[in-house]
């Protein structure tokens, strides 16, 4: 038995736990005969079994295995399935448009056929005779269904507008996805960003996060106490089970300790909810930057003056502060080789531009000269005094003046040294384009920023720090790199060009961050 067992091990790749099977539908036995495993065929990714056995779940190599049993697949005319499920905001619009763009560009035929207004699948063929080679399965609903299937084993990757929870991590752990809040188990996908719509009509254009916060909250009723007319505030929300809600709790609501107002309107789709926000002039609501429509956007305000509009730069910078990253979540599995291609053609640079195209807000770096900055520039000189001599801010431009501002930022998670979601995902974006030689003969200069509370030399102590913890992560995830090729600086301003008001949680977050400047 202790010679069984070792082949066994020495044959295949454990990847998880399992309880014993009720059932056996396979038998995969070595070419030499020496190992023979029965059990329950999970998948078969076209070059690998997954197997669920006695001795747990399995990985096996088809190459030095023969299957017999009635749930072998068809080795000659093998079909790759990809199962995808959750947010409806990525999986109407943005995942097709990927795998239209990923069949178009291999050159495959590509079919769609809809079972209905939430199910659907895409056929890719070969161009000729016309082969089908991929059957990728979409259920578009909400993150909180996207998870569900994922523990379910009914989809092979979630989609999902917030990020995993921690019960949802650990039943995934146990049921043997791996730990799926490592980096390797999610990606940004793409940005977006939670935007405060009302009708084109309505006068209001403004209105703080604290006042968003508690007009969501049912505490702020009129529009009166907003500068509008002396009229109720509808409220318009999407689904609580919609990962864009979620995100809004998490990030408007948390922070400010209120509750949602139980007045609220919930909406299936993000276009009906900007539907009925454009239809009534006393409506607000909180929609997908990629699906305002023609609603009016809010911009977002602060008692000392300064405003952030939602825009594809302040989102994909994360200086506006309701950003909600576009995730991908998938376990601890082999997928099949045509769903890895696809998955890594998400990254590309030639998917960015689809997901640009799609509404969405990409993730390709862009450089932003000083000179295109007038509202930084103004918000720095408005906060030097005793504190922040105005001889710091003159040496803060010469240093930055040659240099052009990347698009790429880190933050922080509240509370926390962790880097926030969208951060942990530029570290690889940068480190693949530093691995890739995008930036040879350049210099690279990660450079930190803090909020105003506390004096200002320790907040510059604060912000040099930070830059250099990222520095080390992206270098770090560079692991093929070679830091002769490039020139690599940290320097440190600290609260010395605030984003935002550091009058609530939310502006100090947003002015706590670590910029990449280039030159």
């Amino acid at each position: 038995m202790k010679q069984f067992r070792a082949a066994v091990i020495a044959a295949l790749f454990l990847v998880g736990a399992a309880a014993p099977v009720a059932a056996q539908d396979v038998t995969l036995t070595s070419r030499d005969g020496a190992v023979e495993i029965t059990g329950t065929l999970l998948g078969f990714d076209g070059e690998f079994y997954r197997v669920d056995t006695v001795y747990g779940e399995l990985t096996v190599d088809g190459t030095g295995v023969t299957c017999d049993g009635p749930g072998c697949p068809n080795l000659i005319d093998f079909v790759a399935e990809l199962a995808i499920s959750g947010s409806a905001t990525m999986g109407d619009v943005l995942l097709p448009a990927l795998v239209e763009a990923f069949a178009l560009r291999n050159g495959y035929r590509v079919e769609r056929v809809i079972t209905d207004t939430r199910h659907f699948e895409y056929h890719l063929f070969t161009p000729d005779p016309g082969r089908k080679l991929a059957e990728f399965t979409f259920r578009a609903s909400n993150s909180d269904e996207g998870f569900a299937d994922l523990l379910a084993d009914e989809a092979d990757v979630a989609m999902s507008l917030r990020e995993i929870r921690p019960t949802e991590a650990q039943r995934g752990f146990e049921a043997g996805l791996g730990d799926m809040t490592d980096t390797n188990r999610s990606r940004v996908l793409a940005l977006d960003g939670m935007v405060a719509v009302v009708a084109p009509g309505n006068p209001v254009g403004a209105i703080s996060v604290q006042q968003l916060a508690e007009v969501f909250a049912g505490r702020i009723d009129s529009w009166a106490a907003l500068g509008g007319p002396d009229a109720p505030i509808g409220l318009h929300l999407l689904a609580p089970s919609s990962g864009l809600s979620q995100a809004v709790e998490d990030q408007l609501m948390t922070p400010a300790k209120l509750p949602l107002s139980n007045l609220i309107e919930r909406h299936d789709r993000g276009a009906a909810l900007v539907s009925a926000v454009t239809r009534d002039p006393f409506g607000i609501g909180i929609a997908s930057f990629a699906e305002t429509g023609n609603a009016k956007r809010l911009v977002l305000t602060g008692t000392c003056g300064f405003s952030l509009e939602a825009t594809r730069q302040t989102i994909k910078t994360e200086d506006y502060p309701l950003t909600a990253p576009m995730f991908l979540y998938f376990p601890a599995r082999r997928l099949p080789k045509i769903a890895r291609e696809f998955l890594a053609y998400t990254r590309s640079p030639s998917a960015q531009v689809v997901i640009r195209r799609a509404g969405f807000v990409d993730q390709a770096p862009e450089e932003v000269p000083l000179a295109v900055q007038g509202d930084r520039l103004a918000n720095a000189i408005k906060v030097a005094g005793d504190d922040l001599p105005f001889e710091e801010l003159q040496g803060m431009i010469d240093t930055l003046r040659p240099l052009a501002r990347l698009t790429t930022s880190f933050r922080f998670q509240r509370g926390s040294s962790r880097l926030d979601a969208q951060s942990r995902s530029n570290v690889q974006q940068l480190a693949r384009a530093i691995e890739g030689g995008s930036y040879d003969g350049r210099k690279l200069v990660f450079v930190g920023f803090s909020d105003g509370e506390g004096p200002a030399a320790g907040n510059r102590q604060i912000a040099l720090k930070r830059a250099e913890a990222v520095r080390d992560a992206v270098l770090s995830a560079a692991e093929t790199a070679n830091p002769e090729q490039l020139a690599i600086e940290v320097q440190a301003f600290g609260e010395a060009m605030p984003m935002a008001c550091d009058d609530s949680d939310w502006g100090r977050q947003v002015n706590r961050r670590v910029e990449i400047w280039v030159k």
